[in-house]
């Protein structure tokens, strides 16, 4: 099941569109301006990283850091770990 969860997820993040994405800015109040939705979409459907690993989240939230600014990935970070936590899914993530 764990593998089935994963592979939703990780076809959710590259799928993601812009507008998604700015809709999800809005409703967690973050600062995302289009032109940077819109270069984190082509981050997250270009990228080999995978989520679910450590190391590579990292590499992801530093990416997602010099697309926008320090503060807002540290806020995404923030609000990764609320979710997964809120989710129940923390076990299918390496820490």
């Amino acid at each position: 099941m764990s593998f089935f969860m994963k592979e939703l997820a990780r076809k959710k993040i590259r799928s993601i569109s812009a507008d998604e994405l700015l809709k999800f800015a809005r409703q967690y109040e973050f600062q995302v301006k289009r032109m940077e939705a819109e270069q984190i979409v082509h981050y997250l459907r270009n990228t080999s990283q995978d989520p679910f690993l450590a190391a590579d989240r990292k590499k992801i939230f530093s990416e997602l850091a010099q697309i926008t600014d320090p503060k807002t990935a540290r806020q995404a970070e923030k609000l990764f770990y609320q979710l997964i936590k809120s989710y129940g899914v923390e076990h299918l993530f390496e820490y």
